[in-house]
C-alpha cells in the first residue's frame, strides 16, 4: 500500500477545505417579509423557491410532519411537507374526529377514530390540501405538498427566512390559504450570494368566522 507524503496530505486538505469555503459561501439565505394589503405581517403563508439546482434535490424539513387534532381545531393550520411524506394525524381531543379531504392533490378519509388513536397519511403528489372534519365542520386546515427543498411557513411577524439557498436567477412562490383567486403568487428572482431580504403583498380574504359551541 502506497502512502501519501505528508506534504501532499497538506495540500489535498487544504484543497478540499477551500472547497468546503467556497460551498458555504456559495450558500444564501432568503428573507422573505409577507404583508397584507393593510400592510400588517401575514402568518401561515408557504414561501417556496425553486432554481435549476433544486431540480430533484430532496426536500427534508425540521418541522414535525404532524397535523393533530386538539382542543378542537387542527395544529398546525397550515403543515408544509415533502412529496411522498407521510403525515401523522393523531387525535388528541375526548371526541372522535372524522378527518378527509377532497383536494385534487390528494383525497383521502379517515373514518372516525377517538382519543390518542392516530392515523397516517401519505401524500405523493405536489399541491395544496385542504383539510377538514365530517363531525365539526369549524375545523379546518391546510397541507401544502412541495416539491422543492428551500421552502418555508412565515411565523407571527410575517417573516420566513430560506436557507443554504444556492445564489442565482430562480423563482419565488407564496401562498395562504386565503389568497385571492387561490394560484400561488410567482416572481422571478435573482439571490446574490450574500443573501437577500424581499417584501412580498398578499391580497386576502377575510378569515372565516368560527361558530363555536361545541
Amino acid at each position: 500500500m502506497r502512502l501519501c507524503a505528508p506534504s501532499r496530505l497538506a495540500g489535498l486538505f487544504a484543497v478540499a477545505l477551500a472547497m468546503a469555503s467556497l460551498a458555504g459561501a456559495q450558500a444564501a439565505d432568503l428573507r422573505v417579509a409577507v404583508r397584507g394589503a393593510n400592510g400588517k405581517p401575514v402568518a401561515d403563508a408557504v414561501v417556496m423557491v425553486r432554481t435549476a439546482r433544486s431540480a430533484g434535490e430532496p426536500a427534508r424539513f425540521a418541522w414535525p410532519l404532524v397535523m393533530e387534532q386538539r382542543d378542537m381545531q387542527f395544529r398546525p393550520f397550515v403543515l408544509i411537507v415533502p412529496v411522498g411524506a407521510e403525515v401523522a394525524f393523531p387525535n388528541h381531543d375526548k371526541v372522535r374526529h372524522h378527518v378527509y379531504s377532497f383536494s385534487a392533490a390528494k383525497t383521502f378519509e379517515l373514518k372516525l377514530y377517538g382519543h390518542d388513536e392516530l392515523r397516517r397519511v401519505r401524500f405523493d403528489r405536489p399541491g395544496v390540501v385542504a383539510v377538514g372534519c365530517n363531525i365539526h365542520d369549524d375545523m379546518a386546515a391546510y397541507i401544502r405538498v412541495v416539491d422543492t427543498p428551500y421552502a418555508g411557513k412565515t411565523d407571527a411577524s410575517g417573516v420566513a427566512t430560506i436557507r443554504n439557498l444556492p445564489p442565482g436567477a430562480g423563482s419565488l412562490s407564496v401562498w395562504h390559504p386565503y389568497l385571492r383567486g387561490g394560484h400561488d403568487l410567482v416572481r422571478d428572482i435573482d439571490t446574490p450570494s450574500g443573501g437577500a431580504t424581499l417584501t412580498i403583498t398578499l391580497d386576502l380574504k377575510p378569515a372565516p368566522m368560527a361558530h363555536g359551541g361545541y
